[in-house]
């Protein structure tokens, strides 16, 4: 984007800004404006000050007796620091005796087994606990001595002169690299600091990260690593989480800013999992509980980077809420951001995948060639684009008690399984499976290759005793990606495109949380081998893509930390094409068997069940808004008609629900559904494909200046274009009145719209945008129901 003069123009979350008199600057829709911010965006290097601009996003850098200090952290001129920031600060340990740690002998009492797969249903891994536990047994440990805090503020005492190096690594990015090493005549002589931030041309983002180098003679140990030791002010702290907190995995978005959400940064951890901190006081870095990092002669460790997003301009209330420039900055130019720089590229034909239909929630493990084939036809019938086979496809062990986790169909199950296959894409249908991180020892071929691949301390996936007859057997290990098996599963899932033509695959179940520590395998200590085994399961998706760009790759919750596992985050969508958000739903559906048309269930219990399911699936969506929605997968619209249970409303409730996002997973026995609700699903998924094609709907969403997701009264959203053209989904819940004036604060003022109720078959004519979002559309609909308006040109 060229600049345009010395005195230059921002356009950012709906306001003109002009620098200098943004209080008298004029509103303009994002709608209206170009792609990208329009601004200044240079690093300038004088003296002993370092500016980084981005648009309207602004850090000083200085440098003052070999210390380095961030002065200044300011939004459109406000500064919103509450004192001169460290930059960095982490722990440097020296090993005693300094030697490299060793990992455990697997078979060795100190590879005991922490847990069982059924033990931990019931949460995580108590904070910090075992790792201790597990370096305390390990004979081959270090001893960790002579701490050193190490800050920004106050380096100078250790480390000399401080280098500079700017550079474009590629068109539209400017790097800056601040290089520290550690004074000749200290202890630490060798190691060297580099900071590393990048800006982007037409965002105001400043992005870091830090690399570590050891070039001295110990083996020493990171920790307490904070990647951007800034203490924003009081007036400026105030938090919004953008993804969820939880199962020991903070936020990894948050936005901060004041009162009103008019100013301030949206602050992004691309660390993984449990691994990171977004401290309240908008500092990011690693969690101690769960970091550390060795690094011997020769070695260094990069950290994952973490940015800033800044947004600032009018708070506007509108006839139905409040639009913030925090939401706005959300909801359009971050979310872009993140398309053109930072998460993974759609694989080929990703948008032909939805929506997917899965065997888990009525069939379990009970799976079989003539279910798949009864259930794929149907799939077909209903307008479904892709089915997957859950947990059941795979061999069992030979008592059949369990399964044994890997890539071997079952003989018994699937006598010829590329006929199954082929039946699937016969149908017009794309093929997925499932596919565990557990292998049983005793049978599965991952062994044969790789005797030494599990986990170390080990993790069983057991069945419970009475189940399988007393017989260890039953188990399986959970395997290592901190280790050479995760180039092997990568290679095992590309066999499975290649020889049955898997389009999809869903990786599910790990002990991450646990940790691996094998002799043989990459990690020097259990906490250590946290991140590197998160970073191994990562990387894994990228050996995978660059073999099978076809191929989408889906990660669950479970396989991302443990069981239950952590929510999504922007780490795992720089690798993933779709990551599975916890919690599991089953709302509505009569578990874990096909349904009988004799069960006496209650057909009213059921339907309420099957709403609270699409809500749930909504306040889930929101809750990760900081993230592209269309790359998160809510489990599962229930496709489970008891005793009349499922009505075209309800169905209509779960299309829309799940278009928060894309409506990409479904799950229950399809043989329980009439032809009325095969007919329904055709015409709404054929009608959700249609506006994808032409607006591009699954890639968008919009919520400011609208009611938030409720099930009682009134709420919407957009999945509207830069133009404003596409969908907004209106739903109605329990309560509120029978009509409500829809504002529409996404569309261009001076664009005339024709807008169509696609549920009702309703022609509402053609409004201007600046009428749209003044709330002319009067919109009556009855409780529990819905309403998909499209928003097409007038012409």
């Amino acid at each position: 984007m060229p600049r345009i003069g010395k005195i230059t123009w921002m356009l950012y979350t709906g306001a003109l800004v002009s620098l200098g008199c943004a209080a008298q600057a004029p509103v303009v829709h994002p709608a209206q404006v170009s792609p990208v911010e329009k601004g200044d965006w240079h690093i300038g290097i004088n003296g002993d000050e370092i500016t980084i601009r981005a648009g309207m996003l602004e850090r000083r850098i200085g440098i003052r007796r070999n210390n380095l200090v961030t002065q200044q952290l300011s939004v459109n001129g406000k500064n919103l620091l509450a004192g001169p920031g460290g930059e960095v600060s982490l722990t440097l340990y020296r090993a005693s005796p300094n030697r490299e740690p060793g990992g455990i002998e697997p078979g060795s009492p100190a590879a005991e087994s922490l847990a069982t797969f059924f033990e931990l249903r019931g949460g995580s891994i108590a904070a910090g606990s075992r790792y201790d536990d597990v370096e305390r047994g390990n004979p081959n440990a270090v001893g960790w001595v002579e701490p050193v805090a190490l800050r920004g503020t106050d380096w100078g005492r250790r480390f000399g002169k401080v280098n500079v190096v700017r550079s474009t690594p590629q068109p539209g990015v400017t790097r800056l690299n601040v290089r520290r090493r550690a004074d000749e005549q200290t202890a630490w002589q060798g190691v060297s600091v580099t900071m590393t931030y990048e800006i982007y041309d037409g965002y105001p983002v400043i992005r870091k990260w830090v690399t570590i180098t050891n070039n001295g003679m110990d083996w020493l140990k990171i920790a307490d690593l904070v990647v951007d030791d800034i203490q924003l002010a009081e007036a400026y702290r105030r938090p919004t989480p953008l993804t969820p907190s939880e199962r020991g995995a903070g936020a990894s978005v948050v936005a901060f800013g004041d009162e009103l959400s008019a100013t301030g940064v949206i602050a992004v951890s691309e660390a993984p999992s449990a691994t990171r901190l977004i401290r309240e006081d908008g500092g990011v870095g690693y969690n101690p509980t769960y970091f550390e990092w060795v690094i011997g002669p020769a070695e260094s460790f990069t950290s994952e980077p973490a940015f800033l997003y800044a947004y600032d301009g009018p708070v506007e209330r509108t006839l139905s809420g409040v639009s913030t420039p925090m939401a706005r900055a959300v909801e359009r130019p971050y979310q872009r951001f993140l398309r053109e720089r930072l998460i993974r590229p759609e694989p080929v034909g990703f948008s032909s995948m939805v929506p997917l239909w899965c065997t888990w929630s009525n069939f379990a493990s009970a799976i079989d060639a003539a279910v798949v084939r009864e259930q794929a036809n149907l799939a077909a019938q209903a307008g479904f684009a892709t089915v997957q086979l859950d947990a059941g496809w795979a061999e069992t062990d030979e008592l059949q008690h369990w399964l044994v986790g890997g890539t071997t169909p079952d003989p018994k199950k699937f006598p010829d399984f590329s006929a199954t296959a082929r039946y699937v894409k016969d149908k017009g249908l794309h093929f997925g499976v499932w596919v565990s991180t557990y292998r049983n020892p005793n049978y599965s071929k991952d062994f044969e290759a790789l005797p030494e691949a599990a986990s170390v301390p080990t993790l069983h996936r057991s069945t419970p005793p009475l189940q399988r007859g007393g017989n260890p057997e039953g188990d399986e290990v959970a395997m290592s990606f901190s280790g050479p098996w995760r180039r092997y599963y990568a290679n095992d899932l590309v066999r499975l495109r290649d020889v049955y033509g898997v389009r999809y695959v869903k990786q599910d179940l790990s002990s991450i949380q646990f940790g691996d520590i094998a002799r043989g395998h990459e990690s020097r200590t259990i906490r250590e081998s946290l991140l590197r085994s998160l970073r191994g399961l990562l990387s894994a998706q990228d050996l995978i893509h660059e073999q099978a760009p076809d191929v989408t790759l889906q990660i669950s919750h479970e396989v991302y930390w443990g069981t239950p596992g952590a929510p999504a985050d922007m780490a795992v969508l720089k690798h993933a094409d779709l990551f599975h958000i916890p919690r599991n739903d089953l709302s509505g559906i009569v578990r874990m068997r096909p349904v009988e048309a004799f069960w006496k269930v209650n057909a009213d219990s059921l339907r309420g069940a099957l709403y609270a399911g699409a809500y749930n699936a909504r306040t889930r969506l929101f809750a990760h808004r900081g993230l592209p929605l269309d790359r998160l997968e809510y489990y599962a619209a229930a496709t489970v008609n008891v005793n009349g249970s499922l009505t075209p409303q309800v169905q209509d409730r779960q299309v829309a629900s799940w278009l928060m996002g894309r409506p990409q997973v479904y799950a229950g026995d399809l043989s329980s559904l009439t032809p009325e609700n095969i007919r329904v699903y055709r015409q709404r998924f054929d009608e959700i494909r249609r506006l994808h094609r032409e607006y591009g709907i699954y890639h968008y969403f919009q919520y400011s200046g609208v009611p938030e997701p409720t099930d009682t009264d009134w709420h919407w959203w957009g999945k509207l274009n830069d133009d404003g053209y596409g969908a907004v989904v209106v739903l109605r819940g329990s309560e509120g009145a029978g009509r409500r004036a829809i504002n529409i604060p996404w569309v261009a003022a001076e664009r005339r719209y024709a807008v169509t109720g696609l549920l009702s078959g309703k022609r509402f004519g053609t409004l201007t945008g600046a009428a749209l979002r003044k709330g002319a559309l009067d919109l009556a609909l009855p409780t529990m129901s819905q309403e998909i308006l499209e928003l097409a040109p007038a012409e």
